[in-house]
C-alpha cells in the first residue's frame, strides 16, 4: 500500500509541476512560411547581420534593374548552434558580397528566406539549409 501511494503522490506532483511550469515554447515549422516549390539564388551585399535568437537573420540588398534595392532577409539557425558550428559574429561582414540559395516565402510581400546557404566570395558556407557542408575552420 505505501508503494502505491508514493507512486500516486509522485505522479500528482509530477502534473502539477507540469501545469506550473506554462506553456513550453513552441518552434515554428519551416514549412508554415516558406515554400520549398519557390526556390531563389541571388547575390548581393551584407547590410546587416543580427545574432538574436531564435534565429540569426542576414540582411542582404540586391540591386533591381530599374528599380529599388530589394533588402533580403535570410533566416540562419539559432547562435548557439551557429557559434557551437565555429560561427562567429565575425564570420560575415556589412559589405561582404555573398551568394544566398534558399526558398522563398509563401507571403510574396515578405522579404524572408529560409532554409538557406549563404556562399561569401571565398566559398565558405554559411548556415546551409540542410546543415554545414563546409565550417568556418575549412
Amino acid at each position: 500500500m505505501k508503494t502505491e501511494a508514493a507512486r500516486r503522490l509522485a505522479i500528482t506532483l509530477a502534473t502539477v509541476a507540469l501545469w506550473c511550469a506554462g506553456p513550453a515554447p513552441a518552434h515554428h515549422s519551416t514549412a508554415a512560411e516558406f515554400d520549398a516549390g519557390k526556390p531563389v539564388t541571388f547575390t548581393g551585399v551584407v547590410k546587416k547581420v543580427a545574432w538574436t535568437n531564435p534565429h540569426i537573420y542576414t540582411h542582404v540588398e540586391v540591386a533591381q534593374q530599374g528599380g529599388a534595392p530589394v533588402v533580403y532577409h535570410v533566416e540562419g539557425g539559432s547562435p548557439n548552434t551557429l557559434f557551437r558550428q565555429g560561427w562567429r559574429k565575425e564570420s560575415l561582414a556589412v559589405g561582404d558580397v555573398v551568394t544566398v540559395t534558399g526558398q522563398a516565402a509563401k507571403n510574396p510581400d515578405s522579404p524572408n528566406i529560409g532554409q538557406a546557404t549563404i556562399v561569401t566570395k571565398d566559398g565558405r558556407r554559411i548556415y546551409t539549409g540542410n546543415g554545414p557542408e563546409k565550417s568556418p575552420q575549412d
